[in-house]
């Protein structure tokens, strides 16, 4: 075994055996990437797949710039490779390799985008030559046939509470139960309607204790400090707690038993899988494929995006009645693993390329 292998580091996949190749044309971390970093081990179970591009673990199989031209010739047992871009500049780049430069490929494109595209994205996407949609409202978006393949998590990674550190108590925090809300902090997360619920909702349960997390950029620094003067000012400091990025996310999914997504826009939206998988109730806006992913009054809340009036009377009934939240949280651990793992994104991924490789 090759030493990169031996401290998880992994070493270039030979071209000959790559079938479909992942290109990721950004350095920050986005909800495209962490789609690219959770999906592509779960396909490279059964596939030849690897990832091209910056900003991506050194876990994952990957090809490297000084391969490409062994891009020319074809994989081993297919007659092209698939080149699955989730970007406009990913798709670009696919049309040059396909097109300009004439390598055995074809164009897989996932769209998440909920709103009309440009001239420019339908000029591209018209080039494509299969196209995914991350749910049906990205879905209606597009002028071009296309499949709607949701995106699923790891129910190994998120998982139901298993330990006295997955408990609230373990949190240190005041009160019995708590209440998140996880994102980055900015308006567009809807982050001050969580913090306006808090303030009037909080003081009449008393038994809970809110958690924002999620980064500041220096561009929101002054939204989030306003945020923090309207809980200073209210006397709510103590039980209205902003966590920053803490190391490990994962058990404070588990340890709240509501999480709050209260997005004002979003592309698909994985937060509240990922709190329903944690055995954690989620009270939503129906922005992104939120509508899609809660069922309503079994699993979860969904409210009309920006509304802080109807987000404030959603959440009152989760925190007047735990017993009752708890249960839409375990109602919401057999939806995830029903109808949102991975291995069935995956499944449907595959699906499309598959119908490309069978057309060959």
């Amino acid at each position: 075994m090759p030493a990169g292998t031996q401290q998880g580091i992994e070493p270039p996949r030979p071209v000959r055996d790559v079938e479909v190749i992942a290109p990721n044309f950004k350095r920050r971390l986005s909800g495209v990437t962490s789609t690219i970093v959770q999906l592509v081990p779960e396909q490279a179970q059964t596939l030849g797949i690897a990832t091209f591009g910056p900003g991506l673990p050194e876990t994952l199989p990957k090809i490297r710039w000084w391969q490409l031209p062994a891009l020319f010739r074809r994989p081993g047992g297919r007659r092209f490779r698939i080149w699955h871009a989730r970007r406009n500049t990913e798709m670009l780049a696919g049309i040059i390799l396909r097109d300009v430069l004439r390598m055995p490929m074809k164009l897989v494109f996932t769209s998440a985008a909920q709103r009309h595209h440009t001239a420019y994205t339908r000029w591209l996407i018209g080039r494509m030559d299969a196209v995914i949609a991350t749910s049906g409202r990205s879905g209606s978006f597009l002028e071009v046939p296309h499949m709607v393949v949701r995106h699923g998590i790891d129910t190994q990674r998120f998982h139901p509470p298993q330990s006295d550190d997955d408990e609230w108590p373990a949190s240190g925090l005041p009160g019995h139960y708590g209440i998140g809300c996880f994102g980055r902090i900015r308006h567009q997360k809807g982050t001050d309607l969580f913090v306006d619920a808090m303030i009037a909702l909080l003081p009449r349960y008393p038994g809970w204790t809110a958690m924002i997390f999620g980064r500041v950029t220096a561009e929101n620094k002054a939204f989030a400090d306003a945020l923090k003067e309207r809980i200073e000012a209210a006397g709510l400091s103590e039980r209205i707690r902003f966590a920053g990025e803490v190391p490990d996310i994962l058990p404070w999914f588990r340890r709240v038993l509501l999480c709050v997504a209260p997005s004002r826009n979003e592309g698909f939206g994985l937060t509240p899988l990922e709190a329903m998988a944690s055995r954690t109730a989620v009270v939503a806006s129906d922005a992104g494929a939120y509508a899609e992913l809660i069922v309503q009054g079994e699993t979860g809340a969904v409210v009309p995006a920006g509304d802080g009036t109807a987000l404030e009377q959603a959440i009152a009934p989760y925190l007047a009645d735990p017993a009752a939240t708890l249960r839409q949280a375990e109602a919401g651990v057999e939806h995830v693993r029903r109808n949102f793992a991975l291995a069935r994104e995956a499944d449907g991924v595959r699906a499309v390329y598959e119908g490309l490789w069978s057309k060959s």
